[in-house]
């Protein structure tokens, strides 16, 4: 005989509601140990309570986020100095150091024996008197790159993405542990942490604001970027290093390299990791000699929880002109639905509920004022396990779609596929890690000379 419950059925739907939400907390084996999504991270102290002295900065990476954040940092409360720099290219640290200086000329301080140029530019930087270095080199070097910051005892800002394939997620996280035990700051670059409108949207839906979350979307649709025309001069491996975004093994594909940014906000959401993905993906209008490797639309739904007690999550990323754009994730829940990106709760009759209102954004200039007011205060922020996840789950839809199987996290996490050995480039005429045709011809009807995924016959995991 079976046990009736009296239960409202009110009742019964909290219940539900609360049984997700443990999972989702403490029952999943995917969280990080220490409630490492943001809005609640543990805080060390540190040995040295920055104060009011100065705090010396390097930068590694200086194209157009590299300069960006050295600006953002030095635009925070409290004296800093710019006194290192380094790039692969000498053009692009000149243009930066001319940028930076423009805003903040009181605090860079990077005479000539300071700039550093070349694939070795990383070592020299470290090698100074600085307290924190800035990492905006295109991600597939950063996992080298955050493993020397961390061994040399350096505080550490690096931009989004982390890493572009498992092996390198892993090497991240194990760096990581060592930046931990070292008492060292590490900030990533997932700026919606640390904008009021996000942190505040999310704490409401944790709170039950919706009741049960059932169903989530994310989205990163836009025009395209930027590409390089080809310099007969070049090397191969500097014509792909100039156009990273199109080489996996630099960028990841857009959905690891843009798409990041909305994956993470579910992660946030959902206090956890998806297990299992599957989608669809390809190459409609990005064809021709110099389209790269890299797909232009995915599809991906991904599975919070298990089966029986699972999340759904739709993820769509596109790069295509003249079509509808949309760059923003939502909640549907038991009891509303959620404009995440909006900051406007809504009720399930479509009555708004709640509204942040105006202002509450800035993220990429906020998160800069909270890392640096935290090392004022001798408070050591830590963001490295949630950057390397909320990048493991981007490179697990691209696996997905690249693949055209249904996966699971472990089986992603645990890939052994490396798409470059970042390690061994010295300079700009060693061979670039993927080669086109030795006589130029497209590999498939997309026209690219270059090994693009195909779905269904490219199995790689």
């Amino acid at each position: 005989m079976s046990q009736e419950s009296n239960a409202t059925p009110a009742e019964q739907n909290n219940d539900a509601s609360t049984s997700r939400r443990n999972f989702i907390k403490t029952g999943s084996s995917l969280l990080i140990a220490g409630g490492a999504m943001a809005g609640s991270l543990p805080m060390a102290r540190a040995a040295h309570v920055f104060g009011s002295d100065v705090i010396k900065i390097g930068l590694v990476g200086c194209g157009g986020r590299g300069t960006g954040a050295a600006t953002q940092a030095m635009n925070t409360e409290g004296p800093t100095k710019l006194v290192a720099m380094g790039d692969a290219f000498g053009n692009r640290l000149q243009s930066c150091l001319r940028g930076v200086t423009s805003r903040h000329a009181d605090k860079v301080d990077v005479p000539q024996d300071r700039q550093f140029v070349g694939f070795d530019a990383y070592k020299k930087v470290l090698e100074q008197d600085i307290d924190l270095v800035i990492l905006a080199t295109p991600p597939g070097f950063r996992p080298l790159h955050f493993e020397a910051a961390v061994n040399a005892d350096k505080h550490v800002f690096m931009e989004k993405p982390v890493a572009t394939d498992a092996p390198g997620i892993r090497r991240v996280l194990a760096a990581n542990e060592v930046a931990k035990q070292k008492n060292l700051a590490v900030a990533v670059g997932l700026q919606r942490h640390h904008e009021p409108r996000y942190v505040e949207t999310i704490k409401r839906l944790h709170d039950g604001a919706i009741g049960d979350i059932i169903f989530a979307r994310a989205y990163w649709n836009s025009g395209g970027v930027w590409m390089n025309a080809r310099d007969s001069k070049q090397t191969e491996l500097e014509y792909q290093m100039r156009n990273w975004y199109y080489f996996n093994w630099l960028c990841g594909d857009h959905i690891v390299e843009q798409h990041i940014h909305n994956l993470d906000v579910i992660n946030w959401l959902m206090q956890g990791y998806p297990t299992m993905a599957e989608g669809m993906g390809g190459r409609e209008v990005r064809v021709g000699k110099d389209s790269g490797q890299i797909f232009d639309h995915h599809m991906i739904e991904f599975t919070y929880g298990d089966q029986g007690n699972a999340t759904k999550m739709m993820s769509c990323c596109r790069h295509q002109k003249n079509v509808w754009s949309s760059v923003s994730e939502h909640a549907h829940g038991t009891k509303g639905y959620a404009d995440i990106s909006g900051a406007k709760i809504y009720k399930p009759n479509g009555e708004v509920a709640w509204a942040y209102g105006n202002g509450g954004g800035n993220g990429h200039q906020e998160e800069h004022h909270d890392l640096f007011a935290a090392l004022r205060r001798g408070e050591i922020p830590n963001e490295g396990e949630y950057g390397a996840m909320s990048t493991m789950t981007a490179i697990f839809g691209r696996m997905a779609t690249y693949s055209g199987k249904n996966l699971s996290w472990d089986e992603a996490f645990n890939s052994q596929e490396s798409l470059a050995d970042v390690d061994k480039l010295t300079a700009l005429e060693n061979e670039a890690p993927v080669q086109p045709n030795a006589d130029g011809k497209p590999t498939r009807v997309d026209g690219s000379p270059y090994p693009t995924p195909i779905p269904g016959k490219t199995v790689k995991v």
